[in-house]
């Protein structure tokens, strides 16, 4: 199945550098500033180490990278530092080489935007290990960049060596130049592999556990700081997998807010609920038979909150400039009309009201009204071409495979979209208000689809509400949907619906119910998807 994707955003170093500086010439920063320019730096860093890579074909000495991972140790000692209430130090002046690309591809961190990942948590893990030489660190592109500096600066280690594995997922394997090779070899020291994960190969990790091992370097002294305690997945090779359960790896989870900083927006906090993996649902429905299908790794975390003033929804942005985006768009949806009322944000948890209210069924004059609206959303970029929507229509049902679309003329204009217009996902208050949910972060998910032409939401709507012929029209004519676009996009809709819940229910051994619903979910949509094909195109057949 084709359902995954990266993010990048173009960034111009020097501009981006110019601003950290600026920010850290302030003085003493709040924890979530500091947070935000640590992000940033990490990101400028993971992104001049990439272009070289790209341009060289292999990992290799570089100094303006070298310089600038020298600063983002020093501030991961920092943020450290805040973290745990230390008096602030003072930070040199951010410096810049002469050498910097023009352009550098800085991808975004997943688990900064979607997994509640703090890099504190890697320094604390750090103090776990029971090292046997000095450190050597190695930091993983793209998160284990910034993430190997948190553990650095915990022990006191010089600034990490980083590499890119490349290759096949599931079978990784690193280029390096030799004068790079033998300055990571050189010595005898306790080796530090860093990154978030591991997936479902742990490849990347292994990649660089199997180019060391393979150099004469002890099991023993390989240590790994992974995202979490979990065993590898089904695709671990036999010699990773023995590996990884005698390696060091402690983790330190920091997946919820401090509550203390949450009740500054929410006052006095009496108790929480975790909402996390879809234990929303009883509260959306008693009926266990009504419960939509979720992927506990798809979802965010999320809690509510009972305080004096009420009941109020807490849950992971993301942080850094992904998490101010998200807080500015929660603000713009309660502005409009379609969201709840916005508290604010601290450490990446967005805080927002709890709201009582039943699930309904928009009507086509409301989702008129929610989509025109959202249209207007400029894209921060555009998300997957209709050429590689086209391949992962070919992936994800077979029955397609053939399946040659004229993209001629299509132009799609990419907005900010809902990306998410399932039935589970529209609330109605006691005053009959509609309130969209979970409305600020799939137009930027961790997936391939990003932001689409509005098209992207017509059809999600017409596919997931069961509209009808009559009503979908309308709803298209409303929107100006280019009707080639639209017919376009319903497939490769369905198609990604498809392959998130066949994906899942992969994953789902433990849990059979959940499977048993993605299969469900998968065969409706599917089912679905026919239907609306038939309307379209009477008599034909997939």
């Amino acid at each position: 199945m084709l359902v995954y994707g990266d993010h990048a955003e173009l960034v111009d170093p020097r501009a981006r550098l110019a601003e950290i500086a600026a920010d850290l010439a302030t003085g003493e920063l709040a924890h979530d500033r500091l947070t935000r320019t640590f992000v940033d730096l990490a990101g400028v860093t993971q992104g001049v180490a990439d272009a070289d890579f790209e341009a060289s074909g292999e990992d290799r000495v570089r100094p303006a990278e070298l310089l600038l991972l020298q600063q983002l140790t020093r501030l991961a000692g920092a943020l450290l530092g805040s973290w745990e209430g230390q008096p602030a130090r003072p930070l040199p002046p951010v410096q810049q080489s002469d050498d910097l690309p023009d352009r550098v591809a800085v991808k975004l961190p997943e688990g900064y935007a979607f997994y509640a990942l703090r890099p504190e948590a890697y320094a604390l893990a750090a103090r776990q290990l029971h090292l046997t030489a000095p450190p050597r660190i190695i930091g993983l592109r793209s998160i284990g960049t910034g993430l190997a500096c948190m553990a650095a600066a915990a022990l006191n280690a010089p600034p990490p060596f980083t590499v890119r594995p490349t290759g096949d997922p599931f079978a990784r394997e690193l280029r390096l130049a030799d004068e790079f090779a033998a300055a990571l070899l050189d010595g005898d020291p306790h080796f530090v592999v860093v990154d978030e994960g591991p997936g479902m190969s742990g490849s990347s990790f292994g990649a660089v556990a199997e180019w060391l091992e393979d150099r004469g370097v002890a099991p023993d002294r390989i240590a790994f700081l992974p995202g979490h305690s979990n065993p590898l997945g089904t695709q671990a090779s036999k010699r990773h997998r023995r590996r990884w359960t005698t390696a060091q790896r402690p983790v330190v989870q920091l997946d919820e807010p401090r509550w203390s900083d949450v009740a500054r927006f929410t006052g006095p906090i009496r108790g929480t609920a975790d909402l996390s993996a879809g234990r929303w649902r009883p509260l959306w429905s008693a009926a266990q038979a009504d419960w939509p299908a979720i992927d506990p790794m798809w979802e965010r975390r999320k809690f509510l909150v009972h305080a004096d003033d009420g009941a109020w929804l807490v849950k992971f942005a993301g942080l850094g400039r992904i998490g101010d985006r998200r807080l500015d768009l929660a603000l713009r949806l309660e502005d409009a009309g379609f969201g709840s009322e916005v508290a604010g944000l601290t450490g990446g948890w967005l805080v927002s009201r709890w709201e009582d209210a039943s699930p309904t069924r928009p009507s086509v004059g409301e989702l008129i009204a929610y989509l025109r609206w959202r249209r207007g959303l400029a894209a921060p970029q555009p998300g997957a071409s209709l050429a590689t929507l086209v391949t992962m229509v070919h992936r994800n049902l077979p029955a397609l495979a053939d399946w040659s679309p004229d993209l001629t003329g299509l132009a799609p204009h990419p907005v900010c979209t809902d990306g998410r217009m399932a039935a589970h996902e529209w609330l109605r208050l006691p005053s009959g208000q509609l309130r969209k949910a979970d409305a600020v972060d799939h137009h930027q998910a961790h997936d391939l689809i990003g932001c689409q032409d509005i098209a992207w939401d017509v059809a999600g709507a017409i596919l997931e509400l069961d509209l009808s012929a009559s009503d979908a029209d309308r709803l298209a004519a409303a929107l100006d949907c280019n009707p080639a676009l639209l017919a376009f996009t319903l497939v490769a809709h369905a198609a990604f619906r498809v392959g998130a819940h066949r994906l899942s229910a992969s994953t789902l051994d433990h849990w059979p119910d959940e499977q048993r619903r993605n299969l469900l979910a998968a065969e409706r949509m599917e089912r679905r998807l026919a239907a609306v094909d038939a309307i379209q195109h009477p008599g034909h057949v997939h």
